[in-house]
């Protein structure tokens, strides 16, 4: 139980590694409605990392703040690996910051379809121009989906920036 105490926090995690490569983030959030910021923010001295964050729930707003392709958009949707990737390289630019963690999906209950159902979500981070994209398939109700996609996303992270 001792270990357990201590034991760093993902968020925690994803901090030391920023200071010790000395990177800021940003995060491009959807289904998680800025959940991954609230994580980060949690940690003391975070702003020294920690450049901004956007939820971009609307397509619009994806395309106007995170400049993801109305075409994109169209052809793939908004839950899409090719959407999550635009919108991670989008928020590197939007906020000039180095690294970029961006998640869309489907959080439910509804909006699911047979080829996109609730609990699809796409996450991609970007280090310097290196994109990481990962696809799940939570289960669960709109709550633990989020959840599931605010751990998924910081674990990402951490294994982007320990590369």
């Amino acid at each position: 139980m001792e270990m357990m105490k201590n034991a760093l926090s993902l968020e925690e995690q994803v901090a030391n590694l920023l200071k010790e490569k000395n990177l800021k983030i940003t995060c491009a959030e959807s289904c998680t409605g800025g959940l991954i910021s609230g994580r980060l923010v949690n940690v003391s001295g975070i702003s020294d990392f920690y450049e901004a964050g956007i939820v971009t729930y609307a397509n619009a707003a994806k395309e106007r703040f995170l400049k993801v392709p109305g075409d994109m958009l169209e052809k793939y949707g908004a839950v899409s690996s090719q959407v999550a990737e635009a919108m991670a390289r989008g928020a590197i630019s939007f906020a000039g910051a180095d690294v970029s963690i961006a998640v869309t999906g489907i959080a439910g209950p509804g909006g699911g379809t047979p080829e996109k159902p609730v609990g699809l979500v796409y996450m991609a981070c970007c280090v310097r121009d290196e994109v990481t994209v990962r696809k799940h398939n939570f289960t669960g109700d709109r709550q633990s989906v989020r959840e599931c996609t605010v751990q998924e996303a910081l674990k990402l992270v951490i294994e982007c920036l320990s590369k």
